[in-house]
């Protein structure tokens, strides 16, 4: 895959690079720390954050995280989403994911060995709908699991219009299982327990708590749970209701910012308060803590978070990081 546009910003790179059906977004960053941005007692996380801001990350032999597109563009047409400006949800090829991961490793080839190297299929599409992705996942074991230890991470909505939606979660499962040895995540974008706030900023293709929690009960996870995500906004969380469909046994809660991005602040979702100090998130750990979750709030820096390397963000929309950043020839 050739890299056709290349921004550095102070996390990491963006890029773009030439797809076997157009062109495909995907990163290479860095991470700061579990010490600096993390708060969860599960892990011994118990100290509270006073606020995180940009500072050096880790070297990339401790942790580096590379976020693929598993589509071209989205159909799904969240109201926080930037995505979906790029165009209608075509899937990537097998090809197109491997080259992608690939391609951003080529920016670092001093690095040999990694601790951790994370693996979001989370820049552009709903992964669910690309069955490609599964094959990916066990082609990417293969290949680097020998040297770095391979993380990769599907975050999905859950989407109602998608018929393999069943079969994509029991295969993705038995991959997080059985070929990764519990070393792998599922991440359920959920972010509210109010049925019609979740109809209108899902825009009519999520299923219901209910339905969701229907297709996940019949499994267990080995290893990791999995996670819950909660992009904090002005939207309900009843900690009451979420114990009744999900079992803290099997769930991780994930209390993140709801990223800056231009359709979020058009539609008037944002974090109240500074996203990048536990104010926003605080109530909400406690309440969940209260009914028997574990409970994992992760605090953006302002970098992260206008530097465009977030969930909902894609420069193919032609908007640039409103943080210093610089063109790779």
């Amino acid at each position: 895959m050739r890299i056709l546009r290349n921004i550095q910003v102070p996390t990491g790179n963006i890029m773009i690079g030439n797809g076997e059906k157009g062109n495909l977004e995907f990163l290479s960053i860095g991470d700061y720390g579990k010490e600096v941005n993390l708060k969860c007692d599960a892990l011994g996380l118990d100290k509270d954050i006073e606020q995180v801001k940009h500072t050096e990350i880790l070297p990339l032999t401790k942790k580096w995280v590379i976020t693929i597109s598993s589509q071209y563009g989205c159909s799904m047409g969240c109201l926080f989403c930037d995505v979906p400006k790029v165009g209608a949800g075509l899937n990537a090829t097998l090809k197109d994911l491997e080259d992608q991961v690939a391609t951003a490793m080529t920016l670092h080839p001093e690095i040999t060995y990694s601790e951790r190297l994370n693996i979001h299929y989370a820049r552009m599409g709903e992964p669910t709908f690309n069955n490609n992705v599964l094959n990916s996942a066990i082609t990417l074991y293969d290949k680097y699991n020998k040297d770095f230890l391979v993380h990769p991470v599907v975050s999905t909505m859950m989407p109602r219009h998608n018929s393999g939606l069943e079969g994509f979660i029991h295969a993705w499962i038995a991959i997080k299982n059985i070929r990764y040895s519990g070393n792998a995540g599922l991440q359920l974008s959920i972010n509210s327990t109010n049925e019609y706030e979740r109809e209108a900023m899902f825009n009519g293709n999520a299923l219901t708590l209910e339905e969701i929690a229907g297709i996940m009960q019949a499994y267990k996870p080995i290893g990791r749970k999995f996670t819950l995500n909660f992009a904090v906004a002005d939207f309900s969380v009843d900690a009451e209701l979420l114990r009744k469909f999900f079992n803290p046994k099997h769930f991780i809660i994930k209390l993140t910012p709801m990223h800056k991005t231009t359709t979020a602040l058009e539609n008037g979702i944002e974090t109240f308060g500074d996203y990048t100090t536990m104010y926003p998130y605080k109530q909400l750990e406690e309440d969940l803590k209260a009914v028997g979750f574990d409970v994992l709030v992760f605090i953006a820096s302002e970098a992260e978070d206008l530097g465009m390397i977030t969930c909902g963000n894609a420069i193919l929309t032609g908007k640039l990081p409103q943080v210093p950043y610089k063109e790779i020839e």
